[in-house]
């Protein structure tokens, strides 16, 4: 995959230049093509391309040989690029989308046909991004389920890293599409995305109108290739970084996927954005996750939020998977749980006050001890979309009393006198099984402290006790999955009792004890 990618990259000013310059001086944007799904209303979709200097432009939506809309606007000197913000369509289609380029007498028309407007999705991240639907169980079942979601429509960005902002994509891997089998299933780590390709098929199962989804990830890269150079800056990082090649499978330098594979994506109005990465941060700026995440957030929704004119919603709606289990070589990395703490802004939840507007899809439980990818690609991709969907009707659909969290405890009190402490959770809990090793308690004396684990004891439908007999000195914290692999398949002990959402991992630090009785608000 990175040959490819350097390939692309050292051919995209040809393929941008043939477009633009070879005979052609009049062409849609590379992702403007038939089959395309267009946001729909409140936001008006936008509709760009390239021109002569000066030329008159005119966009015309039409439907059935009748006009819908129509849209006038010239071609800019500076940059030979015009541009259009449709009205605000609801829900439906197909269309036809005609732009005709007028200079003198000289008039020049492009179509694109079977257009719909919905809701439009991009999905970003690395490899658990990037897995495509022949590559999880029940791949052929899956591959061919696509007659009822033919409104459901997917493109595929092409691999590239470019050393400055593109104004357009270089390449696309699969233009706009009907979903197929052989487009869904289209090789290992190519496309289509599992986890987005599920995530709009349940999504449009509730809400029953045309769905965009375009996949844009690339495995082994770490956040940093993703972020843009301002939003490295607000954490402090250099624009210059890189990680040892040998460390990762995709690219490394800074921004160069941002430049290449996002950027060029920010006219496109979009209801929203889901993302999967971060095994690549495990041993790479780790501690800086919980800056260069949401700051990667906050300038995308920017980027997006101004390169369309403002129709794309300002803090439009971010999901993201938080990461699955892996059989590390080494018992002792925190990697993993570190990542998983840091995707949260350190809160453990989501939305916070430092992510609004995001959901979680929690994957911990989702291991894959025998996945023919190694466990880092965990093939239960249906699930996770699942998880995520939840969020996106919760948070982004507005759906109300939909559960798309699981539970955390919100207050902790330790009962000296019975060696327990005690947690209450905020939601109901489903006590699957009994673990001795999955919570565990920072015991500190001397100045100098050690986890030990924290047995769970008895529990009620809304609190759970901890036995913390063990610890002779001060209870300083608690942490709840602090492994890379907290448990087996769908086998973690606490669940929302009716939605199967597993609790999240979280750490919670006791201050100011008092003896016989502490009580602490875990959130």
């Amino acid at each position: 995959m990175v040959a490819l990618g350097l390939a692309l990259g050292l051919v995209m000013p040809l393929i941008l230049w043939v477009r633009r310059s070879a005979g052609v001086d009049f062409s849609f944007a590379s992702y403007i093509d038939n089959y395309m799904v267009l946001q729909k209303e409140p936001a008006g979709a936008v509709i760009w391309g390239y021109g002569i200097a000066g030329a008159t432009v005119t966009v015309t939506v039409g439907q059935a040989q009748e006009t819908v809309m129509k849209k006038v606007t010239r071609v800019k000197a500076d940059s030979n690029t015009w541009m259009v913000v449709l009205d605000p369509m609801k829900p439906g289609g197909p269309f036809e989308v005609m732009a005709e380029q007028t200079t003198g007498r000289r008039h020049v028309t492009l179509r694109v046909h079977d257009v719909l407007f919905g809701d439009v999705w991009l999905c970003s991240g690395q490899s658990n991004m990037e897995m495509t639907v022949s590559q999880i169980f029940n791949a052929t079942r899956e591959m061919s389920d696509t007659a009822a979601y033919q409104s459901v429509r997917i493109l595929s960005v092409s691999l590239v890293q470019a050393e400055q902002e593109l104004e357009d994509l270089a390449g696309l891997d699969l233009p706009w599409s009907k979903p197929t089998s052989e487009n869904l299933g289209h090789g290992n780590f190519q496309y289509t995305s599992a986890v987005c390709w599920l995530f709009g098929r349940y999504l449009y199962d509730t809400l029953q109108y045309p769905l965009g989804l375009v996949s844009s990830s690339w495995g082994g890269t770490p956040i940093e290739a993703w972020s843009s150079q301002r939003s490295l800056k607000a954490c402090g990082i250099s624009n210059q970084g890189f990680i040892p090649p040998d460390s990762l499978g995709g690219p490394s330098k800074h921004s160069v996927l941002w430049n290449a594979m996002i950027h060029p994506l920010r006219t496109m109005a979009l209801k929203g954005m889901i993302w999967y990465q971060g095994e690549s941060n495990t041993n790479y700026n780790m501690d800086l996750y919980n800056c260069t995440f949401p700051a990667l957030i906050e300038d995308w929704r920017q980027a997006f939020h101004q390169g369309s004119q403002g129709q794309t919603e300002r803090f439009f709606p971010f999901g993201f998977v938080q990461l699955s289990s892996y059989l590390s070589n080494t018992t002792s990395g925190d990697g993993f749980p570190q990542i998983r703490w840091h995707q949260t802004a350190d809160f453990g939840f989501a939305p916070n006050v430092r992510m609004p507007n995001t959901f979680m899809a929690v994957a911990m439980d989702l291991g894959d001890r025998n996945s023919p990818f190694g466990s880092i690609h965990p093939r239960d991709k249906q699930t996770v979309a699942y998880r995520l969907h939840l969020g996106a009707r919760a948070v982004a659909y507005g759906e109300k009393h939909l559960t798309f969290q699981g539970p955390l405890p919100e207050k902790m009190e330790h009962l000296v006198d019975k060696g327990l402490l005690n947690l209450t959770y905020y939601q109901k809990i489903h006590v699957q099984r009994q673990d001795d090793k999955i919570f565990e308690i920072s015991c500190c004396s001397d100045h100098q402290c050690s986890w030990l684990p924290a047995p769970m004891n008895a529990s009620t439908t809304w609190a759970l006790a901890l036995d913390v007999r063990p610890c002779h000195g001060t209870l300083g914290a608690l942490r709840y999955a602090w492994t890379t692999w907290p448990c087996e398949y769908k086998q973690c002990p606490l669940y929302h009792p009716s939605s199967t959402l597993p609790a999240p991992p979280f750490v919670a630090f006791m201050m100011h004890q008092t003896p016989g009785h502490h009580s602490k608000d875990a959130r």
